[in-house]
């Protein structure tokens, strides 16, 4: 996500992201090429954590409003801080609802990935691919 570095009197962007797991596959959004931010990309559901939020009360509004699910029982996997950016993922392995991309000016397509499809995605972030080969190997 190569942000800036944090410059004073500038807030981070907190933000949390879902790493929705069925069986050995996960669930990435490709971000629509019009996006100002990370155009392009392959990118998690999730989005910024609003005023008076917690994270898991963020996720699963997130996880509603892009997706369409409700998580049950979302576990923390890793924090990710890079410039102004400061973004908590959060595996879930459990949710009521199919996932459906209820966003489409945000993603262009959802997709179904695998761990040996990581690398070869343009991801928003590099973290993503050791954090997410993680996330769907402990899905044993």
């Amino acid at each position: 996500m190569g942000a800036a570095p944090g410059r004073p009197g500038l807030t981070a962007h907190h933000v949390v992201a879902g790493v929705l797991v069925r069986g050995t596959t996960l669930l990435v959004g490709h971000r629509s090429p019009e996006r100002r931010w990370y155009p392009d990309v392959w990118d998690l559901p999730g989005g910024h954590v609003e005023p008076g939020e917690d994270e898991p009360g963020a996720l699963a509004r997130e996880l509603r409003e892009e997706v369409g699910v409700v998580p049950r029982d979302p576990v923390p996997l890793a924090r990710i801080e890079d410039g102004e950016l400061r973004l908590s993922l959060w595996v879930v392995r459990a949710w009521d609802g199919e996932p459906r991309n209820l966003q489409s000016h945000e993603h262009d397509e959802l997709r179904w990935v695998t761990a040996a499809d990581l690398p070869g995605l343009r991801l928003a972030h590099p973290a993503y691919v050791d954090v997410l080969q993680q996330a769907v190997a402990g899905a044993g």
